[in-house]
C-alpha cells in the first residue's frame, strides 16, 4: 500500500510526498519519496527523507509525563492522559477564577502540529483569552498582517508565468524551501530574471542576473531607492495608480527624500546598480517579490514590507497573471478562519490583548479596523492569513508572564513550539516560564521548553495523521495528507488535546466533532462524503484562478483602493507613509554586525538535531566569518568562538568563508543538543548555543508598528574561547 498524498511538515513549506506503508506498520520502516522525480519537480528534501528515523527515535515522548522535580531538573513520571488532563483542567480553572481567562497564553507552531483545524484559537476565544502567539509573528504571519492595510490580502507569487523574481535575502535551496527553489529555477529556464539582495554571496546570488550586496537591515532604504528610480523615470503603471490607489502624491514626496546617493550611503550599494535593478523589476513585468524572512525581522520591517507592497502596486503587478495573486478563501471548504470563532471573543477581552495598544499591526485592533472591508471582499470579517491575524505581541506576553504587567499571565501552553528558543530575549522568556503556575508542552521530545513544563503530552507526527492544508489561509489551494501509519498508542493530535480540555472546562458544546477525522469530514462535506474520499480523489483541489478581482469588489481596505498612505496606521497614530529609521549609534565595544539566521539544510528552526543521519552532516553550530575578520581575531577554521552582543553570548565553531562580507557575522537559529542530559544547568545546551539569548527586544531593536525584534544587524563582537 502507498499513501500518495502526504504533506511533510519537516518545515513550513509542506512538500507533498509519497510514503509507502510498510508491512510491519512501523514508522521506522516507512520510505518517503518525491511524488515527481523529475529535476526541479522533485519537491522533497533530506528532512523529509529521514523523518521516519526521527519519529522512531528512542527518546521520543510516547507517554504523558508529569514533572516531579524542580523545573529543568529532568525528573518525570509517566501518567495516563486522563490523569494529566484532569489535573491540567483543575489547575487552569483555578487560575482563570483568580486572574481571568486572559491569564492563559498559548504559543504554537501550526506547521508542526498540522491538525489544529482552528481548535486552539477556538478554545481560547470560547474561554475568553486573546493571548495567542506564534513564531509567525516574525516569519510570514507578520508580513501578511502588514500587507492587509495596504490592499486587504497577502498575495501569492505566480512563479509559473513571472518574468522576474526578486529575493530580499531569501535563499531557497534544494534542501531548504525546496518547491520555491524549484519554481525559481524553472522560471529562470523560461527566461525570467533573478535579482538577489543579500549581504552574503548566497547560492541564489551566484545564479542571479543582478546581485546587490546591501548592508544587513537596510531593505527599506533599498526599496525607497527603487521607487525613486521608478517614479522619476515614470516606469510605473499610471492608469492603475490613478484609478486604484490613494496617497500617491504623499508617497512621491516621501520617496523624494531618498535620492540614490542617500540610499547608497545607507545600503552600501552603488547608485548605478540600485537604478539598474529597479529598472529591471519595473520593465520586465510582471515581476514578483516573494516572501522573505529577512525583511520580517528588522527595526524597519513594517516600512520595508509596505514599500514592497507599494512596488507591486505602482508597477501594476497585483492580481495579474505572472504577478502576485489574491487567492482569498476556497469557496467549498470550511476555513480555519471560520472554525476559530473570533467573533465569540468579547470586545472587553479583545481589549486586553497584550501589546495591542503599543504595536497593533497583527493584533485584534488592526483586524477589527479592516473587518468591514474584509467582510465585503472576502466574506469573513476577521480573516486569519498565514495564521498572522489577531495575535498578541510576544515580548508583551512574556513580560506579563514574568512581571504581571499589565496583568498576570500564570498558565502557558506550548504546542509544537520550542518557545524558549523561538523568540528574542531568551533570558526574559526563561524568567517568564519560571514564574508560571502551569506549563503544558505538547511535543515529540523533551525540548528545552518542555524541560520546564509541568506536563509533556505526546503528539502525533505527520506520517501518523490526516490533514488538510491551504498554506495556513494564504491560498485557495487545498492539499490533502493521508495517514501512513498509526501513531504510538498515547500520541494524540492537538485537536484531541483541545477538545478533551474543552470538555473539562465546560465548553464542550463548542467542539461537536469528536476527533480529527470528524472535523476533516465536516470541512470538505461540500466536495465529498468524507475526508478519506476527498483525499483519495484530490491530492490538490482548487478552483481556476481569476485575476483583477478588485475590478468587481474593490480592495479590502477602508477606501476600497490600494492605500499607499495607510488610513489604518494613521488612525493608530503612526506615520501613514513608510519611513526610514536609523540604527542606534555605533557601539565601539561591539564593532561587528550580527546577521541572525543561516538556513541549515539539515534542520528547521529548533528541530531535527536528534536525527543521526542529519546530525552527522552538521554536528555543530557554525558561525560564518569573512577571511579578514577571522585574521583580525586570530581565529582558525573550526575553532570554538564566542559571539557576544550586549544581550548575551553564544558558543559556535568558526566557519571562515570567502562569500561573507567583512564586518558581518552570520549565525544559525535554533541550536541545542538533544543528546545532552537534562538537569545539567544548560537546558541541553540551549544556554550555550541558542541564538535567542543574544537577540535584544528593547525599543531600539523593535519595529514600532509590529513590536517584532531586529535580528538583521545587531552590534556584536568575537573572541576565541581559548584566548
Amino acid at each position: 500500500m502507498t499513501a500518495n498524498h502526504v504533506l511533510c511538515s519537516g518545515c513550513d513549506i509542506y512538500c507533498q510526498v509519497a510514503a509507502q506503508t510498510p508491512a510491519s506498520g512501523d514508522v521506522a520502516d516507512v520510505v518517503v519519496k518525491a511524488t515527481d522525480p523529475r529535476p526541479l519537480r522533485a519537491n522533497i528534501c533530506m528532512k523529509g527523507v529521514h523523518a521516519p528515523e526521527g519519529f522512531a527515535h528512542p527518546s521520543r515522548v510516547t507517554r504523558p509525563l508529569k514533572r516531579i522535580g524542580a523545573r529543568g531538573e529532568g525528573r518525570w513520571e509517566e501518567v495516563s492522559w486522563d490523569t494529566a488532563m484532569d489535573d491540567i483542567a483543575s489547575r487552569l480553572k483555578a487560575i482563570v477564577a483568580r486572574h481571568g481567562p486572559e491569564a492563559l497564553a498559548v504559543s504554537t507552531s501550526q506547521w508542526n502540529t498540522q491538525t489544529d483545524n482552528g481548535a486552539g484559537r477556538r478554545f481560547m476565544n470560547h474561554l475568553g483569552s486573546p493571548n495567542w502567539i506564534s513564531g509567525v509573528a516574525m516569519c510570514a504571519g507578520n508580513t501578511a498582517a502588514v500587507n492587509r492595510p495596504v490592499y486587504g490580502w497577502y498575495p501569492y507569487p505566480d512563479y509559473t508565468a513571472t518574468n522576474c523574481n526578486v529575493l530580499f535575502g531569501h535563499n531557497p535551496k534544494p534542501h531548504s524551501w525546496t518547491p520555491i527553489h524549484n519554481a525559481i529555477r524553472r522560471a529562470q529556464q523560461n527566461g525570467a530574471k533573478l535579482i538577489v539582495l543579500d549581504p552574503r554571496r548566497s547560492e541564489n546570488a551566484e545564479q542571479a542576473d543582478l546581485w546587490l550586496r546591501l548592508r544587513p537591515g537596510t531593505d527599506a532604504a533599498m526599496c525607497f531607492g527603487w521607487l525613486k528610480v521608478i517614479l522619476d523615470e515614470e516606469l510605473y503603471d499610471a492608469d492603475f495608480v490613478a484609478r486604484w490607489t490613494t496617497g500617491f502624491d504623499e508617497l512621491k514626496a516621501r520617496v523624494d527624500e531618498f535620492p540614490l546617493d542617500r540610499v547608497a550611503e545607507i545600503t552600501g550599494v552603488a547608485p548605478d546598480l540600485i537604478a539598474e535593478a529597479a529598472r529591471v523589476y519595473a520593465t520586465s513585468g510582471p515581476s514578483v517579490i516573494p516572501w522573505t524572512p529577512i525583511t520580517d525581522q528588522q527595526r524597519n520591517s513594517t516600512s520595508a514590507i509596505r514599500l514592497m507592497t507599494t512596488l507591486r502596486a505602482v508597477c501594476g503587478y497585483l492580481d495579474v497573471r505572472g504577478g502576485e495573486v489574491f487567492h482569498g478563501f476556497h469557496p467549498d471548504v470550511v476555513t480555519e478562519t471560520e472554525l476559530e470563532c473570533h467573533h465569540v471573543l468579547a470586545p472587553a477581552q479583545r481589549d486586553k490583548q497584550l501589546g495591542a495598544k503599543e504595536h497593533p499591526v497583527f493584533t485584534y485592533r488592526a483586524a477589527e479596523a479592516l473587518a468591514e472591508a474584509s467582510e465585503r471582499v472576502w466574506g469573513h470579517a476577521l480573516p486569519n492569513i498565514v495564521s498572522g491575524a489577531c495575535m498578541a505581541v510576544p515580548s508583551a506576553v512574556f513580560r506579563a508572564m514574568a512581571d504581571s504587567d499589565p496583568y498576570p499571565v500564570r498558565a502557558f501552553f506550548s504546542l509544537g513550539n520550542n518557545t524558549l528558543m523561538s523568540f528574542a530575549n531568551m533570558q526574559l522568556i526563561h524568567r517568564a516560564l519560571m514564574a508560571q503556575e502551569l506549563i503544558v508542552a505538547v511535543e515529540h521530545f523533551r525540548t528545552p521548553t518542555a524541560q520546564l513544563a509541568d506536563y509533556i503530552l505526546p503528539g502525533d507526527a505527520w506520517l501518523e495523521r490526516d490533514c488538510l492544508s491551504d498554506s495556513f489561509g494564504w491560498t485557495a489551494i487545498m492539499r490533502s495528507s493521508q495517514k501512513v501509519v498509526e501513531p504510538p498508542e498515547d500520541c494524540r493530535s492537538v485537536y484531541d488535546f483541545w477538545r478533551d480540555l474543552a470538555i473539562r472546562m465546560g465548553i464542550a458544546d463548542a467542539f461537536p466533532w469528536h476527533n480529527n477525522s470528524d472535523i476533516l469530514d465536516y470541512r470538505v462535506r461540500k466536495l465529498a462524503p468524507s475526508f478519506d474520499e476527498f483525499a483519495d480523489t484530490h491530492p490538490i483541489h482548487m478552483r481556476p484562478l481569476e485575476f483583477k478581482k478588485y475590478e468587481k469588489t474593490g480592495f479590502a481596505t477602508p477606501s476600497g483602493k490600494v492605500e499607499l498612505a495607510s488610513s489604518i496606521l494613521e488612525g493608530f497614530g503612526f506615520d501613514p507613509l513608510p519611513y526610514w529609521r536609523d540604527a542606534p549609534p555605533p557601539n565601539p565595544d561591539y564593532p561587528l554586525t550580527l546577521f541572525m539566521g543561516v538556513r541549515e539544510d539539515e534542520y528547521f528552526q529548533t528541530g531535527h538535531r536528534h536525527v543521526a543521519s542529519l546530525r552527522n552532516r552538521r554536528p555543530e553550530p557554525l558561525a560564518f566569518l569573512s577571511i579578514a575578520d577571522a585574521a583580525d581575531h586570530a581565529i582558525k577554521e573550526g575553532e570554538e568562538i564566542e559571539i557576544e552582543t550586549p544581550q548575551g553570548r553564544v558558543l559556535m565553531k568558526a566557519a571562515i568563508r570567502d562569500d561573507m562580507p567583512d564586518g558581518v557575522v552570520r549565525i544559525p537559529h535554533g541550536w541545542w543538543l538533544p543528546e545532552r542530559p537534562e538537569g545539567d544547568g544548560t537546558l541541553s545546551g540551549a544556554w550555550d548555543h541558542s541564538d535567542a539569548q543574544i537577540c535584544p527586544d528593547d525599543p531600539d531593536h523593535l519595529d514600532r508598528e509590529q513590536g517584532i525584534p531586529h535580528l538583521k544587524g545587531i552590534s556584536c563582537r568575537l573572541r576565541r574561547t581559548g584566548a
